[in-house]
């Protein structure tokens, strides 16, 4: 009996002991010289694949659905409220396959493909530049066109260039009135190639260096004022060695931006389940996305070796989870449904952008419409928002911002003997004056104690929302579209200047200081 009353005692210790976990200590440290979040990072990415273009964005312009010029209204609307800053086209893998003659002129005269990377469909071309750049027009967006290197040619891409940006007479240009379009898009962004290392070409480093300084020596800037900024094939997540080869091997004057892919996967041959996952799966995944940190980091030290100005941005123009795809779907379409696991994600990952504001200048999610880690999904007629939707909107407020950095020894979320960090942030303050800190609790289980010292920033008032669900596997569905969507937070005290808040488990929280 005495065993069993001490049994107990000790029980009820480590469980008082567990409930009075200390808070983290999250530090501000006013920087003058802290950097501007480009709002870039917010960015999207949009690829011929699956039902990302056709049955996404592109439904023609004699759908019964609203659309103009083809382009849904319900998702131009969504995107515009999103404050979308750039998107990406048309790949990913399909823009080394990609010829754009394909996709200008009369539409009932283009030729016809076959995809041959995702699902081996016919693409008719139907959606090509002038229908992209008018959409991006749209959207108040920034177009970024990936050029073909892997099978394209150099006076492809220069043609390309003309044919956006040039506005004086010039074989394009008049290419261009013929096809409609009296003044040039001015596009600025052009990506010299796509993972130049696999789908782009199979390359080795060197190669593709030489390469890409071919191809960007004949890309002309018309106006001749550097509105060109020409991105190179980055890395594949951990492959310094790349990074190293290509800024050692292009002048920087040539260089406008170097791209990171990295997605967070938990085997490439078993990527799990897009809803029904277990915690291993999903702290497995969170290991995986939050390893970005190591890579930013890791690459932007290469980077400086060479560019210790930072002059050359860093573009993760690909990131975002990678799960099998939903059952009953066509395996080369990568459609999968987007949870409350997603939502973590992609608040922990900008956070770590946000952080990196310095070297980090644009970011683009794979991708914005049926596709991978989406933020719109569609059915015919109807489409939804996503989990991840709702955290880029929230953090829409730190696009171009400048970051407050902070400082904090983040508690470790523990399984199987593994450990992450539990709690993700970053903090900015606006044009205005308004102050924003977003928090993330990636754990799975357990609630985490926030204590931050805010007394230095000025705000007096704050307010918060949040993201979170009952289930990790929680998921907004096309009957029940806003069972995950933000909600007023008010389970925190300002406390002479220190902000005291608990974040329930596998949240993301966004306050904002007046």
């Amino acid at each position: 009996m005495k065993k069993k009353l001490l049994l107990l005692f000790v029980t009820i210790c480590i469980q008082t002991i567990s409930a009075q976990k200390e808070s983290v200590a999250i530090a501000i440290k006013n920087d003058p010289a802290a950097p501007i979040i480009n709002k870039n990072i917010y960015g999207h990415f949009a690829e011929h694949l699956g039902r990302c273009i056709y049955g996404g964005f592109f439904v023609g312009d004699t759908s019964k659905i609203p659309n103009t010029n083809g382009v849904r209204n319900d998702i131009i609307k969504a995107l515009k409220d999103l404050k979308i800053p750039n998107l990406r086209w048309p790949g990913g893998c399909f823009a080394d396959t990609y010829h754009w003659k394909d996709g200008v002129g009369p539409q009932n005269q283009r030729p016809t493909i076959v995809n041959q990377w995702w699902g081996g469909v016919t693409e008719d071309n139907s959606f090509g530049t002038h229908d992209f750049l008018n959409m991006c027009e749209l959207l108040g967006a920034e177009p970024y066109l990936s050029g073909n290197v892997g099978s394209g040619t150099v006076q492809e891409l220069a043609d390309w260039v003309q044919y956006t940006n040039f506005g004086g007479k010039s074989p394009m240009s008049d290419l261009r009135k013929k096809n409609g379009r009296t003044e040039p898009w001015k596009v600025k962004y052009w990506g010299i190639g796509n993972e130049a290392w696999g789908c782009g070409g199979n390359m080795t480093a060197d190669y593709y260096a030489n390469e890409y300084r071919k191809f960007a020596t004949f890309m002309s800037d018309w106006s001749n004022t550097g509105g060109l900024t020409r991105i190179a094939s980055g890395a594949n997540s951990s492959d310094y060695n790349w990074t190293e080869t290509l800024m050692k091997n292009i002048p920087l004057n040539m260089l406008g931006g170097v791209g990171v892919h990295h997605y967070a996967v938990i085997d490439w041959n078993n990527k799990g389940a897009d809803v029904a996952f277990t915690e291993k799966e999903y702290f497995l995944t969170m290991q995986s996305a939050l390893k970005m940190e190591e890579l930013v980091t890791k690459h932007a030290a290469i980077m400086d070796k060479y560019d210790p100005e930072k002059k050359v941005a860093m573009i993760v123009d690909e990131w975002g989870g990678w799960y099998d795809v939903q059952k009953g779907t066509n395996p080369g379409f990568l459609y999968q449904q987007n949870t409350m696991r997603d939502a973590v994600l992609a608040g922990a990952t900008l956070n770590i952008f946000n952080n990196h504001a310095d070297r980090v200048k644009m970011a683009n999610l794979a991708q914005c419409v049926n596709v991978l880690q989406a933020v719109i999904l569609t059915d015919k007629a109807k489409m939804i928002t996503t989990p991840t939707y709702h955290v880029m909107k929230m953090y829409s407020v730190h696009q171009d911002a400048k970051l407050i950095p902070i400082e904090f020894k983040a508690p470790l979320y523990t399984f199987n003997g593994q450990s992450i960090p539990a709690v993700s942030a970053s903090a900015s303050k606006d044009a205005n004056g308004l102050v924003h800190i977003s928090l993330v609790n990636v754990d799975a289980i357990n609630k985490n104690k926030v204590e931050i010292d805010v007394a230095s920033l000025g705000a007096k008032n704050y307010t918060a929302s949040i993201i979170t669900a009952s289930k990790l596997q929680d998921y907004n569905s096309f009957e029940n579209p806003n069972k995950i969507v933000p909600a007023a937070f008010k389970s925190f005290e300002n406390k002479k200047g220190k902000l005291e808040i608990t974040i329930p488990p596998f949240s993301v929280l966004v306050l904002e200081g007046k």
